[in-house]
């Protein structure tokens, strides 16, 4: 597994399961909560730097070296903070990835006209950080039904792995997977059921969140 670093917004409720759930899969993590209670009852619970500070404030994003974050996760009860939040890391320090819990679903065409993953949802907030951090064997390429389906690419090696040399058709995805195509080199491919995986290619599927690690598993084993 890649350890990344993350720097979280928000030391509530939400901050704080992130917080906890990330540290225990061994990735680096700061908070950075203005509440001094919530910043004093996550310092107690989880071994990681927490920083009392406002996060749509440069001077914390900069002491939490957002500057050196894989991922930016803004997850306060307040849209507009966690907007803000997100365009400051992106915009001062560059951050390649930015994730952002959405209250209003009506704000959700927002963040992502402005770049950010906007989702609401704790376990799914989390899975996105993850995705692209797994040695690039699963990549999120899109969240769909307001995030419990997502449409993603995997790449199997060019080694070969468990379902090269299989037709689709005899591999035992979930009911509720789908492979959509498979892209062989300048070729696309809609593949029916007697198409044939090879070594190399890269399948895009639709899966339920459920399923994904399923789906890993079929493929790649």
């Amino acid at each position: 597994m890649i350890v990344i670093h993350i720097v979280i917004s928000g030391g509530g409720m939400v901050g704080s399961f992130l917080a906890a759930e990330l540290h225990e899969k061994g990735h680096t993590v700061v908070v950075i909560e203005k509440d001094t209670i919530a910043c004093d009852r996550l310092s107690a619970k989880v071994p990681v730097m927490v920083i009392c500070g406002d996060a749509c404030d440069y001077r914390y994003q900069e002491e939490a070296r957002v500057d050196r974050a894989d991922v930016f996760a803004a997850v306060t009860g307040d849209d507009d903070d966690n907007l803000v939040a997100c365009q400051l890391a992106k915009t001062s320090f560059d951050v390649p990835r930015t994730v952002a819990r959405v209250n209003n679903p009506k704000n959700e065409r927002i963040f992502n006209l402005m770049g950010v993953d906007a989702i609401s949802g704790t376990t799914i907030i989390g899975h996105l950080i993850e995705k692209e951090t797994t040695l690039g064997e699963i990549i999120t390429l899109q969240v769909m039904r307001q995030g419990r389906f997502a449409m993603v690419e995997v790449d199997l090696p060019e080694s070969g792995c468990r379902c090269c040399g299989k037709a689709v058709q005899d591999l035992d995805l979930p009911r509720d997977c789908v492979l959509v195509a498979i892209i062989r080199g300048d070729e696309t491919v809609i593949p029916s059921g007697t198409d044939s995986i090879q070594a190399g290619d890269s399948v895009i599927a639709v899966t339920s969140m459920e399923s994904e690690d399923r789906l890993r598993k079929v493929l790649l084993g």
